[in-house]
């Protein structure tokens, strides 16, 4: 198939209409008549997962963060990203990137999903209806403790990080994967008890315990990476004669 088939397939579900205005979503490196027999698929374009996408000899790469969020003046060597561009490019790899309109058309519902959340809405609406994150109802009242090893267990993450009291009792919770200080206002206008997210820094945190909401920091990668088998999932569904790898699932740090 050609790279501009799959992009259309891909755009037929997750729009970049439902993408944040400053986001960076769609095809940024690569030729649109590409013919494209393998995929490979990650979170974010490393350069690891670079190199491992030219030495599989993949067609295509799609991550789910974009590699450029603001413009370039130059592509050269001397810059990371340059690095990166070259050797996409040198190997003749289209590069795709599908951000917040996924978050808003996938990853938002198959969080919720897999924390068995109840009665859910839109926690920030990007449009028509549909945006970042779901608040809900857990599928029990539970303490504070056992909703974070819940989450451990729901997106196999080996740590979390919570503000609040661990024996408190938490029932109304809302989850936002990623980065969610920006949405952690709405959590707060909702009246949740918890919020999941990732990459809460120290202040909010403790502000948010102050205000009555616990945290469970997941990390940003933490529930992120159900992006791949997701999209995987999706694509083979819907493309034939392509195949699709993810890239092995590798939390960027360690608890030690």
């Amino acid at each position: 198939m050609k790279c501009s088939e799959i992009c259309s397939v891909i755009e037929r579900e997750y729009s970049p209409e439902y993408a944040c205005e400053w986001d960076n979503v769609g095809l940024l490196a690569g030729r649109r008549d590409k013919e494209v027999k393998k995929i490979l698929l990650a979170l974010d374009a490393t350069d690891e997962v670079v190199q491992m996408a030219a030495e599989q000899e993949a067609d295509m790469l799609i991550t789910h963060h974009p590699m450029l969020f603001s413009a370039i003046k130059r592509v050269t060597d001397e810059d990371m990203n340059g690095r990166r561009l070259l050797t996409l490019i040198r190997h003749d790899i289209s590069y795709y990137a599908m951000h917040t309109n996924y978050d808003t058309r996938g990853m938002a519902d198959l969080a919720a999903r897999m924390m068995n959340l109840q009665e859910c809405t839109v926690l920030e609406e990007i449009k028509d209806g549909e945006g970042i994150g779901r608040v809900g109802v857990l599928p029990e009242r539970m303490t504070l403790r056992a909703c974070a090893e819940k989450v451990k267990a729901a997106y196999r993450i080996p740590n979390v990080k919570i503000f609040g009291d661990p024996d408190m009792e938490v029932y109304s919770a809302a989850i936002c994967p990623g980065a969610g200080k920006s949405t952690m206002k709405e959590a707060l206008r909702f009246g949740c008890d918890v919020y999941i997210t990732g990459d809460i820094d120290h202040h909010t945190g403790i502000d948010a315990v102050d205000q009555g909401l616990c945290i469970i920091d997941a990390g940003h990668y933490g529930i992120e990476h159900i992006f791949m088998d997701d999209v995987k999932a999706y694509l083979e569904k819907t493309l034939s004669g392509v195949h699709i790898a993810c890239v092995p699932v590798h939390h960027p740090f360690i608890v030690i």
